[in-house]
């Protein structure tokens, strides 16, 4: 066992570790107020390379192994959790599935587009009545000329990370009769595409940065070619992408731990109560130390995931501990370093309550913590809770 990294993965963590402190981290309040992050991140984590992680440099990515991306979404974590879920979404859900499931003609449509920033991709799963039980979704897709025809699809999807921003929506709908997730279907809808209306959801309560939408589909018409993947695979297509994902979704909670473990270190040492900085109390060096421990812990989780799919072993249980444990994590650092801030960790003026707010959403998306304790039950003893 080695955990040290190579010399190109250095090489990637040091140049995102330089750009966020450079074009991130400056601007993440400022983004957090408006609502609204600057669109042209998007653009140089594309010419950095970033959003095309993983994917074969044939189809315009940049190759690398899955530690590299962790990495990435790490230190885009701790700068500002709104850009980093951008990158997983389009990244992670999205142009690793086309990569996964697409056809040559659809790697070829659309992932250069991806991986260069010049299109964004947003997964088209949750619906306003299906969350965790995004098996029984209600989209539906219909054939429209006979069984080799044009699909119309009818539906809203809710929550959508990237929805208004986004140029193609990795859509799953119901194309059969069968129950469950035997009936589901993943489509390449671009966005434009007449019949699909976008609403962007304002007042969240982290992640404020990040376009976030409804999507409401009404007699949307896409040719048999957008369809990803065989008919009634969608929801392999969909599984396939999330546990990958909540791998993105890990590391990024060791980002905004990350960040609320250098916050407060910094603080308690400039803040002096009772004549001393408060570095030197006993209790704010617990809080300090309980934050140490879970970066570290949910840092090593969180890599043996992107060593397991590097050596072609199963990960799926493995992705579920590491992001129950670094989502739980980065909220207990944040309560933890906002401890440490006391009544000034509760303006925005300091960092600690924008990275509460955001670590507090990864114990619900991508699989609530519930769930991933069912899901890692049910890998122990074979017995399905749910």
């Amino acid at each position: 066992m080695d955990l040290a990294l190579s010399q190109e993965q250095a090489a990637v963590r040091r140049l995102a570790k330089e750009f966020v402190d450079r074009e991130i981290a400056p601007h993440a309040t400022e983004w957090d107020r408006a609502e609204s992050i600057d669109r042209s991140v998007v653009t140089q984590l594309g010419e950095l390379g970033f959003l095309g992680l993983t994917i074969p440099e044939e189809y315009g990515g940049s190759g690398g192994d899955h530690l590299s991306y962790c990495l990435v979404t790490e230190e885009l974590g701790r700068g500002d959790s709104a850009v980093r879920g951008v990158l997983s979404v389009s990244l992670g859900l999205v142009a690793k599935s086309v990569a996964a499931w697409g056809s040559e003609e659809q790697k070829h449509q659309w992932l250069p587009g991806l991986c260069s920033g010049e299109a964004i991709g947003c997964f088209g799963l949750t619906e306003p009545g299906t969350g965790s039980d995004a098996a029984h979704l209600t989209t539906r897709a219909r054939r429209a000329d006979g069984a080799t025809g044009d699909w119309v699809i009818d539906g809203t999807k809710m929550f959508i990370t990237n929805g208004t921003w986004a140029d193609v929506v990795l859509l799953f709908a119901r194309t059969g009769e069968d129950p469950g997730h035997r009936g589901v279907s993943a489509f390449l809808v671009p966005a434009g595409t007449p019949g699909l209306t976008r609403r962007e959801i304002h007042g969240k309560l982290g992640l404020r940065g990040q376009a976030t939408a409804e999507l409401v589909l009404e007699g949307v018409r896409v040719p048999d070619s957008a369809r990803l993947g065989p008919e009634g695979k969608g929801f392999s297509v969909a599984m396939s992408a999330l546990a990958k994902g909540r791998m993105s979704v890990a590391a990024g909670c060791v980002g905004i731990a990350q960040a609320c473990l250098d916050a407060a270190v910094g603080y308690a040492g400039q803040r002096e109560q009772f004549g001393t900085p408060i570095a030197g109390h006993q209790l704010v060096q617990e809080l300090i130390s309980d934050i140490a421990v879970d970066v570290a812990a949910a840092r090593l989780l969180t890599w043996q995931v992107a060593d397991h799919i590097e050596r072609g072993l199963p990960f799926d249980t493995e992705a579920s501990v590491a992001k129950l444990y670094a989502g739980e994590a980065a909220v207990r650092a944040a309560n933890n370093a906002l401890q440490v801030f006391g009544g000034y960790g509760y303006i925005d003026e300091y960092p600690v309550g924008k990275l509460l707010r955001d670590a507090r959403v990864m114990t619900l998306y991508e699989g609530t913590s519930q769930i991933h304790k069912l899901l890692i039950g049910r890998a122990l003893t074979g017995v399905s809770a749910f």
